[in-house]
């Protein structure tokens, strides 16, 4: 049993704690939201009133919040993770922020005493509630197979990457391939039945040959059905989208389709789609389309 700090309990932090409890792990949580400490309870996990509360005595610490000035806040704060966890600890940071807030992350924990890992994750709240998501890790080789046990608990597909930063250039990557894959799958329905085929039946055939992928496996139906209750929300891949162009500012190269998509997502969020499924792109193209 591992006595595990768990930070933020929203969308896909809440279902992965409760997997940790239930695989005998002891689970202190903090969440700004009420709700969240009770599911939590619920599950037999230990409500937190404060992040030093969650992180006190805890031998690993793991955060799932928004974007890296949360990360920031919570981890380097005044009555932080590095103010309050134990020499040697372990933090793994599960959200998706930025390599360069990574980077820091783990040096300021360094000079701490304290071990880091960056471990974004793919795979949305299908992937969080039913404990298979991707899980990609920057850091220490070491410290990646101390934490593989907690990973396992989690995800299907568990890989250390690289140094630190490492696990969120992979993300990143994830992020603008998911992007442009959800464009394109709702182009072709939009050609599909402006041509008046069967947007379904067409969409079926796709899936079994070459142009096969999650999404279509995932959400050709729901697509089509124009159902984009959020499993991950425009807004996060908004977010992601950003990531992706710093990254790639960082690293000196150009990426000319991950323009094109970060500004079709960050179109559908103009338009008020924010709080839908990042599958909604289909609106925006039905809109450019005039079939909106």
């Amino acid at each position: 049993m591992t006595t595990v700090g768990f930070i933020g309990l929203g969308i896909m932090g809440s279902p992965m704690a409760a997997h940790l409890v239930n695989a005998g792990h002891e689970v202190i949580g903090f969440d700004v939201v009420p709700e969240s400490l009770t599911a939590l309870t619920e599950a037999g996990g230990k409500a937190a009133s404060n992040v030093a509360e969650a992180v006190t005595g805890a031998e690993v610490v793991i955060t799932m919040l928004p974007n890296h000035p949360h990360v920031e806040s919570v981890v380097l704060g005044d009555d932080g993770v590095l103010q309050n966890a134990k020499d040697g600890i372990l933090l793994v940071d599960m959200s998706t922020i930025r390599p360069e807030s990574s980077l820091a992350i783990a040096e300021a924990a360094k000079a701490k005493g304290i071990r880091v890992l960056d471990a974004p994750v793919s795979g949305g709240e299908a992937g969080a509630k039913n404990a298979a998501l991707s899980i990609m890790v920057g850091g220490d080789a070491a410290d990646f197979e101390a934490a593989k046990p907690l990973f396992d608990v989690l995800g299907k597909t568990v890989v250390h990457v690289g140094p630190h930063g490492a696990g969120q250039v992979v993300k990143a990557a994830n992020q603008l391939v998911v992007g442009g894959t959800y464009a394109l799958v709702a182009e072709a329905i939009v050609l599909l039945e402006a041509s008046g085929v069967d947007a379904k039946t067409g969409l079926d055939v796709l899936a079994g040959g070459l142009a096969a992928s999650r999404i279509l496996d995932l959400k050709r139906e729901s697509m089509v059905a124009r159902q984009f209750q959020p499993g991950f929300r425009i807004d996060l891949h908004h977010k992601d989208m950003g990531i992706a162009l710093a990254a790639a500012r960082q690293a000196d190269v150009s990426l000319p389709v991950t323009g094109l998509i970060a500004q079709l997502v960050a179109a559908a969020r103009a338009m008020g789609h924010g709080s839908l499924d990042h599958s909604a792109l289909l609106k925006v193209t039905e809109q450019l389309s005039g079939r909106g």
